[in-house]
């Protein structure tokens, strides 16, 4: 079964993660669906993409369950990278419908879009350092570039959850609503901007994210990534995800 649903209506393209078992948590499988998606989305006649999460959650973050991947590291992580690559590469602009939990990876994915709508009880948060890990999927670029410096940092370093109104107040997320509210409100977006000529919304896009350069942010996250995933902080934690019954 695939792990990230596609489909296109009325010039609407929906990308939803698909593994409402493990709260959409990142998998390699999960991980390659979801390119294929945002492939099938750059290729589609859609004018807007709406990516959300089947089930409880939009994305719990990695999926610390998984057996360590074997291999080289530093694919892995690149091929992870380029989803926030092909998000912001789209010529359609796209809006994130956070839901329940938003945490690590789940998080970044929602930065990665050019709009986020978020329940107000959806659960953000930016756990890696508590867990010895690295942020991904530029989030050291762009958390910054919507909260400020300051409150990036106490994110990041202290880790603490917080909901949509949270993140609504901090200017992390466009809007926060009511969590049955949320599709619908989602689609009331992408129809509206549906209406607009596409060229003329894909201009704004590109010329609006001209000034923020991530690729020096994802490389450094790599390396970061690199340096921490065989750490044994990182082996502590995953070990005590692991063995929680």
């Amino acid at each position: 079964m695939p792990t990230v649903d596609f489909a296109v209506e009325d010039g609407i393209a929906q990308i939803r993660l698909n593994r409402p078992e493990r709260l959409n948590a990142v998998a390699a499988a999960l991980v390659d669906d979801f390119l294929t998606a945002l492939d099938a989305a750059a290729r589609s006649d859609a004018r807007v993409v709406v990516l959300s999460g089947n089930g409880r959650a939009f994305c719990a973050g990695h999926d610390l369950k998984e057996p360590t991947p074997e291999g080289d590291s530093r694919a892995r992580l690149d091929r992870l990278q380029d989803v926030t690559r092909r998000l912001r590469g789209l010529r359609q602009p796209v809006i994130a419908a956070v839901h329940g939990y938003a945490i690590g990876a789940g998080a970044e994915f929602a930065l990665g879009c050019d709009l986020i709508l978020a329940a107000e009880d959806a659960v953000f948060a930016f756990p890696e350092v508590s867990l010895g890990l690295s942020v991904t999927g530029a989030a050291s670029r762009l958390l910054p570039l919507l909260v400020g410096p300051l409150k990036a940092k106490e994110l990041l370093l202290l880790g603490e959850r917080f909901d949509g109104r949270k993140a609504a107040e901090l200017g992390m997320v466009n809007a926060a609503v009511p969590a049955e509210q949320l599709q619908a409100e989602a689609l009331s977006w992408a129809k509206r901007i549906a209406e607009h000529p596409p060229t003329a919304a894909a201009m704004a896009k590109r010329v609006l994210d001209a000034p923020i350069d991530v690729e020096p942010a994802l490389e450094l996250e790599v390396s970061h990534a690199l340096i921490t995933e065989t750490s044994a902080a990182v082996a502590a934690s995953t070990e005590a995800f692991r063995s929680r019954t």
